[in-house]
């Protein structure tokens, strides 16, 4: 019954966000966080987002966005060399040439999220099976449900690149540490750090620009667990900042998700509504804080 429920509002909110991603959106925000939508006098970071979401240039964003394209704008940035080794790009799931891949990769859409292959070991992997999943997720649009309109522009397609090797890190973590940089017209202010990720869970803690840890401004919310112990300093923290400053110049809100690995810092992606301005996780002093730091047009 549960399962029945679930699925009958979620094809609400599809409906909802086909007609109106505003009214969507306002629905989902209170949903999410409780509190009421005020458009007209946004405050915290949550409420910018979704006021820079329906009352900003957007033209950007879907390029952006794009986790295939984006990296076209990071070399015209002149950061060519924090991509990660580039792979392969496919339009149609039954293109992919399984093959050609090498022993460890990861594989995803341009538009989605959460739903990378982590390949570790190609011969244990079901292609068929991935096959199938890959064009069920090109067929997916994630914008009507979120009330993100800027992924429904972006041309779907599957793209592959190396597998950052999670070892080569100062941290013991299963996965390659996260580093996602809160960024505000060409200023980074926080990172939101993520570690330790599986399907279930992932752990997360919260520093600013000089490594300072603030355990204060996170909270356990959905499968993110608080981190308890401090995380060593980034060896390359003082290149992450530049290269945040560098791609989020000219956005009022943007996060720069970045990887250390290896003692070099490679790029992940940008993120213009993180948590499509939901974000559950932080306290409300820390969402305030956030918003102060987000300068919108005709806003404090």
């Amino acid at each position: 019954m549960r399962r029945i429920k679930r699925l009958i509002w979620d094809v609400m909110l599809y409906v909802a966000g086909q007609i109106s991603p505003r009214l969507l959106a306002t629905w989902r925000y209170r949903m999410i966080t409780g509190r009421f939508m005020d458009w007209n006098h946004p405050r915290d970071i949550n409420e910018k987002i979704q006021w820079l979401k329906f009352n900003s240039d957007t033209s950007q964003w879907p390029r952006l966005a794009d986790k295939y394209a984006v990296r076209e704008y990071v070399e015209e940035k002149g950061l060519a060399d924090i991509l990660v080794p580039f792979i392969g790009k496919w339009d149609k799931a039954e293109d992919i040439d399984w093959e050609m891949l090498p022993n460890q990769f990861v594989m995803k859409t341009n538009h989605g999220s959460a739903d990378a292959l982590i390949c570790k070991d190609k011969s244990a992997i079901d292609t068929a099976f991935y096959t199938r999943f890959f064009a069920r997720q090109l067929k997916t649009k994630s914008g009507p449900a979120t009330g993100e309109p800027h992924y429904d522009k972006i041309p779907p397609c599957i793209v592959a690149e190396e597998l950052l090797d999670s070892s080569q890190q100062d941290y013991p973590s299963s996965s390659p540490i996260d580093y996602k940089l809160w960024c505000f017209d060409g200023r980074p202010a926080y990172f939101f750090v993520c570690l330790n990720r599986t399907k279930e869970s992932c752990e997360v803690a919260t520093y600013d620009t000089d490594w300072n840890f603030y355990p204060q401004y996170i909270k356990r919310a959905d499968h993110y667990i608080p981190c308890t112990t401090p995380l060593p300093r980034p060896k390359c923290l003082e290149q992450m900042l530049v290269v945040a400053r560098r791609l989020s110049e000219g956005f009022p809100c943007v996060r720069v998700d970045l990887y250390e690995v290896g003692g070099k810092v490679y790029f992940g992606e940008m993120t213009f509504t993180p948590a499509s301005g939901n974000n559950s996780f932080y306290p409300q002093e820390f969402l305030d804080i956030l918003g102060d730091l987000c300068k919108i047009e005709g806003h404090a």
